[in-house]
């Protein structure tokens, strides 16, 4: 949403310029005015979704050239009175769209599935007094009262806070909860997630609470225009196109051919009507007629291979499109890393690991009192997390104010101020600290704290999140107070990360060997994507981050992104103009991701891949759907994607050149035959059956050298094998015709 006066985004607006805009002020609506806010109601469609749906999906079917071949042909046919060649063109048409259709009959509302994810109830301040109501209800210019466990209904402009920690996970991918504070931002955020005095509707609550200001409502919000990019038709899969390119091929070379036949007729005065028959005979020879049936079936038994690697494919092309993949796109949190933050190590100002440090945290995690952050249940999840030796006397709980959390504990032989916190904020209160576990502490001068500085700072840019630890002897303190956190004695670092998945680096490695790109597109930081690809040993060749993409119309990203590795911060729109910038430069784009920020690359991506966990909307936006948490699956999808795409190129190959070959001898001897070779019931009666002797083709093995690259349909090399085998099969053919009526003296009745 754009000011109208200076461009600026609404998160960077003055809060006296948004109450003016929105025309409210801070004491929220009247009923009256937010009645009148409401945006009218939309009118409802009669037919069900998934009928509709269902009917759309097979009138597209009917639009294949090939299929528009067959029915003009058998709509010629029934005209002329040739009922029994009408009959069977309209068997192969119903055979081949119906098998066709019945295979993806299935089909996932996304944008529905987009609403539960919102919050069903808000609460606004309404006439001065504190309303709930449905959180479609909310219209920009309500204020909403916020508190530890809502879901934020709007997107919105935080007025005051206390304490507010909210996670926008289902938006950004992030693991880690993000504090928002009222001010003014110093550099004013690319993007109203990256504002630290802005919420989006969806993020959740997770402590604190809130005033905020309505800014943006329903569809218009950021998870709103996810589920308008989602709910948008999905556009043509580099599979559609290749096989929408060969059947304009097949179609005007039908043209080609029956123009051809009509005209040698024509010109040796044969009767019209039988030469009409004849040349519509033709084309529909010249047509692979069971190509959807076999390709269909090919696909089916492909997604039943797939199924039994714990790959469910919701779409059949998806499969073809897999073996065409050559840029394989993931978001980072849960598809290549655990999505679990996990103690990693502790460390002191020396880089050494402490044993000692470690000690300090797990006691302080396990006194703290209220709810337990992921940081907290990070260090208890470990081994040795027993404090029989200490008791609690006294704490001071996390503030956004200090960033510090703080027990007084006694041990068996001292009483402890044991602090851990932001490592600027823990620094700000130490005078001392420990070189080494077996040495006094030495005072924290300015050299020694350019050090200590340079530590944690070395830790964050390598993509870890850090806390550091300091102590206090406190042998006679009842009690704690914050000024109390003074005069305190460092002792190091802990560093906690989001591992990778077991398995991911050697899943990816065999993608890179399979001649497949990778990319990572991720809402994370820089530092953090950068080391889960040095973990991955994923080489990095560029790296473009959100505030720059914003800055690109599309044809400077489609310069930039193939020569880049690493996308981060990345909002759900910029990671779908990564997809569609990957498309437009002719690859066959596969992307994998499990969170609402991910549906528009998902549904954007050739092959959209999401986890059977994943967010609904995630998971219905997706074509195929991994039902274990493991990237070799993807691989295994790949192989069996180019095994399927070989089978039927094969059908393709052997059809048309087959087909082509027996039309071009057709057309070819109407030139010196005094009669028809063939009547049209013959042709159509030896294609079917050569057809249906194909059939076994979707068992058939595929060659490893075959699986080695990305498959695509070429129509280009099926074009010049066609041209060059079909006139060979033919020679044989003018061969046959001339013995029959040279040596043999056949005549029409024995043709």
């Amino acid at each position: 949403m754009q000011d109208a006066d200076d461009g600026s985004c609404w998160w960077q607006l003055d809060d006296a310029a948004l109450l003016a805009r929105l025309d409210c002020n801070r004491d929220g609506l009247t009923s009256a005015a937010a009645a009148q806010r409401q945006p009218p109601a939309r009118p409802t469609l009669s037919m069900p979704a998934a009928l509709r749906r269902a009917t759309l999906a097979l009138l597209r079917r009917f639009a294949n050239p090939l299929v528009l071949i067959l029915l003009i042909a058998g709509a010629v046919s029934a005209a002329m009175g040739e009922i029994a060649n009408a009959v069977i063109i309209a068997s192969i048409i119903v055979i081949s769209v119906s098998l066709d259709a019945y295979q993806e009959a299935r089909s996932a509302d996304a944008a529905q599935r987009l609403q539960q994810s919102l919050a069903h109830w808000a609460t606004v301040l309404r006439d001065g007094q504190p309303t709930r109501i449905a959180a479609s209800a909310v219209v920009p210019g309500d204020l909403l009262l916020l508190q530890a466990g809502d879901i934020v209904p709007a997107d919105a402009r935080l007025l005051t806070t206390q304490n507010l920690l909210v996670n926008q996970a289902l938006l950004t991918g992030e693991s880690y909860p993000v504090e928002k504070r009222v001010g003014t931002n110093a550099e004013p955020a690319s993007a109203a997630a990256d504002a630290p005095d802005a919420v989006l509707a969806g993020s959740a609550i997770q402590s604190g609470s809130a005033t905020a200001l309505a800014v943006l409502t329903g569809p218009d919000t950021e998870l709103g225009q996810i589920g308008t990019d989602i709910s948008k038709r999905e556009k043509p899969t580099a599979f559609d196109m290749d096989v929408q390119g060969f059947g304009m091929f097949i179609m005007r070379l039908t043209l080609f051919l029956v123009l051809f036949v009509l005209l040698v007729n024509a010109l040796f005065h044969r009767p019209w009507l039988e030469s009409f028959m004849f040349a519509v005979a033709l084309a529909v020879g010249l047509t692979p007629e069971l190509l959807p049936m076999i390709v269909s079936v090919t696909l089916a038994r492909g997604a039943m291979r797939l199924a039994r690697k714990h790959v469910i494919v919701k779409q059949l092309a998806v499969i073809q499109n897999l073996g065409a993949m050559d840029v394989f796109c993931s978001d980072k949190t849960g598809t290549l890393t655990e999505a679990i933050i996990r103690l990693d190590r502790t460390i002191d100002l020396q880089a050494n690991p402490s044993q000692t440090v470690r000690d300090l945290l797990v006691v302080n995690s396990f006194f703290a009192s209220g709810a337990r952050s992921a940081l907290d249940e990070a260090v208890l999840s470990g081994p040795d997390t027993r404090c029989d030796g200490w008791t609690l006397v006294g704490q001071l709980p996390f503030d956004f104010d200090r960033r510090r959390a703080s027990v007084l504990v006694q041990g068996s032989r001292e009483r402890l101020l044991i602090a851990k916190g932001a490592p600027e904020d823990i620094l700000r209160v130490c005078t001392q600290y420990t070189p080494q576990p077996d040495l006094p502490p030495q005072a924290l001068d300015e050299a020694a704290r350019q050090r200590a500085t340079q530590a944690f700072l070395d830790l964050e840019q390598a993509g870890f999140r850090i806390l550091a630890v300091a102590t206090r002897a406190m042998p006679e303190a009842l009690g704690v107070q914050a000024s109390d956190e003074s005069n305190m004695v460092l002792h190091g670092y802990a560093a906690f990360m989001d591992p990778p998945k077991r398995g991911a680096a050697a899943a990816l490695k065999a993608l890179r060997s399979s001649g497949v790109k990778i990319k990572i597109i991720s809402g994370d930081s820089e530092g953090v994507t950068r080391h889960l690809c040095t973990l991955l040993h994923l080489p990095i060749k560029g790296v473009l981050t959100g505030r720059a993409l914003a800055l690109m119309d599309a044809a400077t990203l489609r310069a930039k992104v193939e020569d880049t590795t690493i996308f981060c911060r990345m909002t759900p729109s910029q990671k779908e103009r990564v997809v569609l910038a990957c498309k437009h430069l002719g690859h066959t784009v596969g992307y994998l991701g499990d969170g609402i920020n991910d549906a528009p690359a998902l549904h954007a991506a050739d092959v959209g891949m999401s986890v059977e966990s994943a967010a609904d909307v995630a998971r219905d936006a997706a074509r195929v759907i991994l039902l274990r948490r493991s990237l070799s699956v993807v691989h295994d999808g790949v192989m069996e994607g180019r095994r399927t795409a070989m089978n039927v190129l094969k059908y393709i190959l052997m059809g048309t050149s087959s087909n082509f070959g027996n039309m071009f001898s057709m057309a070819g001897a109407a030139l010196f035959l005094p009669f028809l070779p063939m009547l049209p019931v013959q042709i159509l009666l030896n294609n079917m059956l050569y057809d249906i002797s194909e059939l076994p083709i979707p068992l058939d093995n595929v060659d490893a050298g075959d699986m080695a690259a990305p498959r695509r349909l070429d129509i280009a090399s099926i074009r010049r094998f066609m041209l060059i085998v079909g006139p060979v099969s033919s020679v044989f053919d003018f061969v046959t015709f001339y013995l029959l009526l040279h040596v043999l003296d056949a005549n029409e009745a024995m043709f």
